[in-house]
């Protein structure tokens, strides 16, 4: 009995996702164009392939579990809906990853008043499903162009008046003069599951949700240690950014301070070193969380 998971062969996402799974403590060896790797400690097995063909692959039970985008996913949910058959993939968790956005953007120097400035024009993407499902939302009429890639350059080329695209930093957009006007999907890797699991594979993944939900949490938390006099905790306890109940543990020899522990979970910058510094904190260190269990 061993599980599959589908993740992207490569790109942006493959080492996020194997990063996961690592502090998540699976064990394994991958190495360039490896299309499988194998869990040495866990009975997990990877599978490197195609992100479009990641929801396929888990909906018919090839692969138990799969990361993917969810523009990926949305996209092929309403290519199967369009065939009047419904998706039986489950999304299990939304990761902290992979952010994004699907927008509509149109070339800088075009004016724009709202999505009924779209009507009639030509939209280059690759989501047709994704947009089409957006255009008929706000009854537009336009016309979709879908390619296979190089979205951006279509404007230029006379292909499109506008496209429809993934925008992470806006960069791209900038660089071919295309400034951002609609957004259609917030959009971050997610984890889904094949519609059937037997009851040892589905043990280990309510195992693997656990560890996540444990990494996930402390993704930006700080471990946060000070001395402190007893008059001054109130204060502190404002300035522990994130912090539910710090640990107050008493000092030997010295009756009117403690230490306080905490676990922040939100950045913990400088200037909260140094506003807690002049409440009355001494001794500060800051530690990174690899991983917590509620």
């Amino acid at each position: 009995m061993r599980l599959k998971i589908a993740m992207q062969k490569s790109g942006r996402l493959t080492s996020h996702s194997t990063d996961l799974l690592i502090r998540c403590g699976l064990k394994f060896s991958h190495y360039k164009d490896q299309l499988v790797a194998i869990g040495e400690n866990m009975p997990f097995d990877l599978l490197f392939v195609r992100d479009d063909d990641i929801p396929d692959l888990v909906e018919e039970d090839v692969c138990d579990l799969g990361m993917v985008g969810l523009n990926v996913l949305e996209e092929k949910r309403l290519s199967i809906a369009a065939r009047g058959q419904e998706a039986r993939f489950e999304i299990l968790r939304t990761l902290d990853f992979g952010l994004c956005r699907l927008s509509i953007a149109v070339p800088e120097e075009n004016s724009y008043a709202g999505p009924n400035s779209l009507k009639g024009m030509r939209i280059a993407t690759t989501y047709p499903y994704l947009l089409g499902e957006y255009l008929k939302k706000h009854e537009i009429e336009a016309t979709i162009v879908t390619l296979s890639g190089a979205v951006e350059i279509a404007p230029r080329l006379g292909r499109a008046d506008a496209i429809c695209d993934l925008v992470s930093t806006g960069s791209t957009l900038a660089a071919n003069r295309l400034r951002e006007v609609e957004t259609l999907l917030q959009s971050s890797v997610v984890l889904i599951r094949a519609p059937a699991l037997t009851e040892p594979k589905s043990d280990w993944v309510e195992r693997l949700l656990m560890r996540i939900d444990g990494v996930q949490q402390v993704r930006e938390s700080k471990y946060i240690m000070l001395h402190a006099p007893r008059s001054a905790l109130p204060a502190i306890r404002k300035l522990l950014p994130g912090s539910e109940c710090p640990t107050i543990i008493p000092l030997e020899g010295h009756p009117d301070k403690v230490a306080v522990h905490a676990v922040c979970r939100e950045n913990v910058f400088w200037e909260t070193l140094e506003s807690l510094k002049l409440a009355g904190a001494s001794s500060l260190l800051v530690l990174p969380v690899e991983k917590m269990l509620a």
